[in-house]
């Protein structure tokens, strides 16, 4: 029997934007853990705007378990928070509302910005670097800074080695600004796994001394903000589709756009303006291959036969990809495939 570090994650309270809370559980196993192993385990909910102080018991329940690399014996337990019945799931339990499909394929595109001393790195303690044009998927010092890509590079070799299906990441258009992304087939498989890796990074970067902004336009002006790419696929969107599917989906992503737009994050209006790769939040568009619509459709996509995946890009850094996937699944589930 060996003791394991079990460090139960979760999303507090906190609106629009919940924070990521963490505790470490010793429990002793024979070896690796499952998920099935795995206890459901209290936290004082008064303490993360999920109780009142009079009544403040709330539930961990494990949903996803991955090996810890940097812990010996550790392992990164993301849990749903549930009532103290251990059955009903909390108000601010997103994660709860998403009608899983497991042939749901999701690849979401992180970006986010490094933060140090209140600026991005790179960017001089006084004023501003020089215009957008060489900083995405820059190199060299001039471009990329001195311990950015210490920090990714670190990032990815921890979640690759946690089992995250990591599928690239690269610096962006806005100096200080990174992505990643990860690709997940089941719709809550893939946002525990967005959750877990920005889990990773916030914690990684303590040790730099860095904060990561998650913000979707941390930076007024002629700066791109930050998205979170939403690339999504139902086995019916793979195998059938179809041109007349195609467009009755894309009727039913505009009649419920502001369904969609209440749920892609907080201030999104300060970053869908039609300008830096968006288009305006009170529009709904989509093209082929085109980077300024609401959804781009890959030309894979039309050769295909109007097959495969699309991309919404309207999502934002900061939004819930349990709200994220839990939408884009309502409005799909919407449209007739017959």
């Amino acid at each position: 029997m060996a003791k394991y570090k079990l460090e139960y994650i979760w999303l507090d309270g906190y609106t629009p934007v919940p924070n990521l809370r963490s505790k470490t559980k010793i429990e002793e196993y024979d070896s690796f853990p499952t998920l099935e192993q795995l206890p459901l385990w209290g936290f004082d909910g008064s303490s993360t705007l999920q109780a009142p102080g009079g009544s403040s018991d709330c539930m961990l329940k494990p949903v996803a378990v991955f090996p810890d690399s940097t812990r010996v014996n550790g392992a990164l337990v993301m849990c749903e928070v549930v009532m103290p019945d251990l059955t009903t799931p909390h108000p601010s339990n997103t994660r709860a509302t998403i009608l899983d499909d497991p042939d749901a394929w999701f690849g979401f595109e992180q970006e986010y910005f490094l933060y140090q001393h209140g600026k991005p790195l790179g960017f001089p303690s006084d004023g501003f670097p020089g215009p957008q044009g060489e900083y995405y998927c820059g190199v060299g010092f001039k471009n990329v800074g001195d311990i950015a890509r210490e920090i990714v590079e670190e990032h990815l070799d921890i979640c690759l080695a946690c089992g995250i299906n990591h599928e690239g990441i690269n610096a962006e258009v806005a100096k200080g600004q990174w992505e990643f992304q990860v690709f997940g087939k089941g719709s809550q498989n893939a946002a525990d796994q967005i959750w877990v890796a920005r889990y990773i990074l916030v914690r990684l970067c303590e040790k730099f001394g860095v904060d990561v902004e998650f913000h979707c336009k941390p930076i007024r002006g002629d700066w791109n903000g930050s998205g979170m790419h939403s690339n999504f696929s139902t086995k019916y969107m793979r195998e059938t589709g179809g041109k007349e599917y195609f467009e009755k989906l894309m009727a039913a992503f505009q009649e419920n756009m502001e369904e969609h737009i209440a749920v892609y994050g907080p201030e999104n209006h300060l970053r869908l303006t039609g300008l830096h790769e968006t288009q305006s939040i009170d529009k709904f568009t989509y093209g082929v291959a085109d980077r300024g619509s609401s959804i781009r459709v890959p030309h894979a996509f039309i050769n295909n036969g109007y097959k495969g995946y699309l991309e919404d890009r309207r999502p934002n850094s900061q939004g819930d990809p349990y709200q994220i996937a839990s939408r884009i699944l309502k409005t799909i589930s919407s449209v007739p495939t017959s």
